[in-house]
């Protein structure tokens, strides 16, 4: 049985670092709100033209799954700051189990991207984005937290197998970046072509974009109770692989 004050403690210290960092909580705000600005206003016509709609409306969506990834995902950078300093072997000295820590490092990872997924909905607020129901934001709250789970979990258990930064940048510049543009955070899929429709099919955050919008906008490709689905089994299935890795970890 996992021991909620350890989990609650390595949950804790990952927020705390989150706050005591005021240059991260600005630096990572800057791409989504890029994405927002260039995109949702360069392209705003074009889209109009096309799909008839507001693409601010359309993009808010993505841009919020795509501050939750980076920021979940890259919560494995920590782990890897911690190998090398020696704070990780400290850890795993104490009289604790591996699972129990892990576990709170995944929930401090995707809690500080929550935060700041919910950061940048606050953005989207003040450049006319509006969801259809406000009364269906804390499911939207729960799908946020489950991509950030999901996310954290991966760059967890990558960060696990890893000994530095570069071998894990280089990873993550190759996993990051097709896994937000694939996902149909900007773009439409059901008009994009098939051979891209079906890739999109196995990435996971086109469920959690997709489940968005459904809450939203109202309007959905795949299906909210397909998404949910997906992200709760994806989710489970590298909590667990991320888990085994990081019990597996030699410091």
């Amino acid at each position: 049985m996992i021991k909620i004050s350890v989990v609650y403690i390595m949950w804790l210290r990952q927020i705390k670092r989150y706050w005591r960092s005021k240059s991260r909580i600005i630096g990572s705000i800057g791409q989504p709100l890029l994405f927002l600005v260039s995109l949702g206003f360069g392209m705003g016509s074009m889209y109009k033209s096309t799909q008839g709609g507001s693409y601010i409306d359309f993009l808010a969506p993505g841009v919020m799954a795509q501050a939750i990834l980076f920021m979940a995902i890259f919560n494995g950078v920590e782990l890897i700051w911690d190998r090398q300093f020696g704070f990780l072997k400290e850890t795993l000295a104490a009289p604790v189990s591996r699972l129990e820590i892990v576990m709170g490092r995944v929930l401090g990872g995707a809690t500080i991207s929550l935060i700041q997924g919910s950061i940048v909905f606050i953005l989207t607020l003040f450049l006319g984005f509006r969801p259809i129901n406000w009364l269906l934001m804390p499911i939207a709250a729960l799908i946020m937290f489950l991509i950030a789970l999901l996310y954290s979990a991966l760059g967890t258990g990558i960060a696990s197998l890893l000994k530095d930064f570069h071998g894990f940048q280089l990873i993550m510049n190759f996993l990051v970046m097709p896994t937000y543009f694939l996902s149909g955070a900007l773009f439409p899929i059901a008009e994009s072509p098939e051979v891209l429709q079906l890739i999109s099919r196995f990435n996971p955050l086109t469920y959690g974009v997709d489940a968005l919008r459904e809450i939203m906008l109202g309007s959905s490709y795949i299906g909210l109770s397909f998404d949910f689905l997906v992200l709760d089994l994806v989710t489970g299935f590298l909590l667990i692989l991320s888990s085994y890795f990081f019990t597996k970890i030699e410091v």
